[in-house]
């Protein structure tokens, strides 16, 4: 007599009591389309959303034994959105840089010239900063200098969601206007 396949309520359960990996991967292999597709559509690179298939599995390891989980494919579905937000979050703070060797090997102090550039645009910005309503300079500061999601603003400040998200792109879009006055 063949055995009916299990739920995926009755695979939690399993895996919570006996924390046995071969039940939490027959839980996971049933959505490994729907976690691949997600990452795909954040990620927009199929090496990256495979490589996150398999971190998240690692990350439901970890965080599973300590969630009390209702509905497995929607838990997952955020868990896998919130995966790949975090990596583009911690992609955009690294810099990528081309190596030029002719810029290795000349002798002439051309790429000076860039550094002392980009010094200046700083102290561009924060002249622009400083003219910043309070509020816009607050939101720009924790968003984008103390990298807070809108949710850590909120809870820091205690504005009303939409209002920060009002303050940052308004900052955000004086900011550029001031900049560009200022070249």
């Amino acid at each position: 007599m063949e055995k009916a396949p299990q739920t995926d309520e009755e695979l939690l359960l399993a895996f919570k009591e006996s924390n046995s990996q071969d039940v939490l991967a027959k839980l996971y292999l049933r959505y490994t389309d729907l976690v691949y597709g997600t990452c795909l559509k954040y990620l927009k690179d199929a090496e990256a959303s495979k490589d996150a298939v398999m971190n998240i599995y690692q990350e439901l390891l970890q965080k599973l034994p300590n969630h009390e989980v209702e509905n497995f494919k929607g838990w997952l579905y955020v868990l896998t959105k919130n995966h790949c937000l975090m990596q583009l979050r911690s992609s955009k703070k690294m810099i990528t840089v081309e190596f030029n060797p002719a810029v290795m090997q000349s002798e002439d102090f051309m790429h000076l010239d860039s550094v002392l550039d980009r010094e200046q645009d700083f102290k561009k910005l924060e002249g622009c900063m400083e003219k910043l309503p309070e509020e816009q300079k607050q939101g720009i500061q924790l968003f984008y200098l103390e990298n807070k999601c809108y949710n850590e603003i909120v809870e820091q400040t205690g504005m009303e969601w939409n209002k920060v998200r009002s303050l940052i792109q308004n900052g955000r879009r004086n900011l550029k206007i001031c900049m560009d006055k200022n070249d």
